[in-house]
């Protein structure tokens, strides 16, 4: 039986998640995936601010380069950041529940484009990311029947 792309991204998803120790010790929560889209969200506690008592601009990179990560690996091909780039809008506060919505731009033989959207509760603009990806040797799972 041929998997669809969906059960393909969830399958890759699942791989992926329970080896990504770096998401989870951020707090993130895979919310969820599908080909070539991902979303991960994390609330900011205390231990995410910085001197200037927001979230640090790291932890907001690494969800959105996390929710990156789970898109362009939605093909059961493995996948790497190429590039990634992000512009800072407004500040993530401390109780905020940050999502960040990645979306497939492109994607080119071994290359790809994604956008990510990071948006807190009230869908206000905290960033915008993007990543480019290259694949790279390998599988998530066996999908030989």
């Amino acid at each position: 039986m041929q998997l669809s792309p969906q059960q393909i991204a969830e399958r890759s998803a699942e791989a992926m998640w329970a080896r990504d120790d770096a998401s989870k010790w951020l707090g993130c929560a895979l919310d969820a995936v599908g080909p070539g889209t991902a979303t991960l969200s994390m609330i900011v506690e205390k231990h995410h601010t910085n001197g200037h008592d927001i979230c640090h601009g790291g932890f907001i990179f690494t969800l959105a380069d996390s929710a990156f990560a789970f898109a362009c690996n939605a093909y059961n091909q493995l996948a790497v950041a190429q590039h990634n780039s992000i512009t800072f809008i407004a500040p993530g506060r401390l109780g905020d529940r940050l999502k960040a919505e990645a979306r497939e731009v492109a994607r080119f033989g071994r290359s790809g484009i994604y956008d990510v959207r990071v948006t807190d509760q009230n869908n206000r603009l905290i960033a915008e990311f993007r990543g480019n990806s290259r694949t790279i040797e390998g599988r998530h799972f066996n999908d030989e029947a």
